[in-house]
């Protein structure tokens, strides 16, 4: 696990290196007026340096955008184990909240039978309208497994979910606030004290809109994570998700995300900062990506963009087309499966 503490100040400095800045001195500074010469048998002077011109600070991000949330100091902390959910023989599951830059949220745990620390993984899963979401839905099958495995297992909610706080902004601001949560997830477990996390050992996996959240977290706090799995995920260009997802059914959303943030034709600079592809050079972390040639709800297209701008952008990618599967994956999901604890494995243990 790399330090992450000082992640916010290096994200303001290589912003601030990316955007640039003017200046310099004055070419055209006067030498001295001939009243002031002096006598031809003294050493000439030289000329007057330069009063260089200040640089002009950083133009500031708009606050939504990933270049906003990388100059954020992001907290996560009191992460509380509630009731008891069920009891296996493999492991414990509770209800769980915890604090993420000042939003509570709720989720699921399930902390491995045995002696710790285990490693731990946090999982960020698809879309579910949040009117019908319970918690911890969305993974149950990944959840189940990757405790029997052996790490401790926290899903969490996101906001506006289950027991969540409420963020009335965050669908019109595109979701941003997900990645906060999963930032948040995974800083509550670093600082949890608790004896069966190994907090210098923590993994994401994301399916989905949750893979979207991945690639997120991994530009916006790179270090942060040891290893991340996207499991059939969306597009790394939020337009993308709008025009497949939402415009063809008329979600009212729509129009007034536009309102707010403009069309890509409008303000194509809003756009480029809300994509995680965008600042691919900026991830750290190896990533999986796992997607189904049958996936009909996110073409494979997708995944083989983003796992060519990890690659260009010189990063540790390897992305696995699974012949013949849809978007939960059938036939193929323990093999899948199999795959994925192997490269946390790999990265975690």
């Amino acid at each position: 696990m790399r330090p992450w503490g000082t992640a916010g100040a290096a994200a303001g400095l290589l912003l601030a290196v990316a955007l640039g800045c003017t200046g310099g001195g004055d070419d055209d500074a006067p030498g001295p007026s001939p009243a002031a010469a002096r006598p031809t048998s003294e050493s000439p002077r030289g000329t007057p340096s330069p009063t260089p011109t200040p640089a002009p600070a950083p133009a500031p991000a708009d606050p939504v955008s990933l270049p906003a949330l990388m100059r954020r100091e992001h907290t996560g902390s009191d992460l509380r184990l509630g009731a008891v959910l069920d009891r296996t023989s493999a492991y414990t599951r509770y209800a769980v909240t915890y604090e993420a830059n000042g939003l509570t949220i709720s989720g699921i745990m399930n902390i491995p039978e045995g002696e710790g620390p285990f490693p731990a993984l946090v999982l960020a899963h698809g879309y579910i309208d949040p009117d019908v979401y319970v918690s911890g839905q969305g993974m149950p099958r990944e959840q189940d497994r990757l405790a029997r495995g052996g790490y401790v297992v926290l899903h969490t909610d996101y906001r506006n979910h289950a027991r969540s706080d409420e963020d009335p902004d965050n669908d019109v601001d595109l979701r941003l606030g997900y990645t906060e949560d999963v930032i948040g997830a995974a800083l509550a477990l670093r600082d949890s004290g608790r004896p069966e996390i190994d907090g210098d050992r923590i993994g994401l996996f994301g399916r989905s809109m949750g893979g979207g959240v991945v690639y997120n977290t991994l530009v916006v706090a790179p270090g942060l994570f040891d290893a991340a799995v996207a499991y059939a995920p969306v597009s790394g260009r939020p337009q993308e998700n709008i025009d497949h997802f939402q415009r063809p059914d008329g979600d009212p959303l729509v129009a007034e995300i536009e309102e707010k943030h403009g069309t890509p034709g409008e303000d194509p600079a809003f756009w480029r900062d809300v994509s995680p592809l965008t600042f691919a050079d900026r991830a750290t972390e190896p990533l999986l990506i796992q997607h189904g040639t049958a996936d009909d709800t996110c073409p494979l297209a997708w995944s083989r963009e983003a796992a060519a701008a990890f690659e260009k952008a010189g990063k540790d990618v390897e992305l696995r087309t699974v012949p013949g599967e849809g978007h939960t994956f059938g036939p193929r999901w323990a093999s899948e499966m199999d795959a994925t604890e192997a490269f946390f494995a790999r990265h975690l243990r």
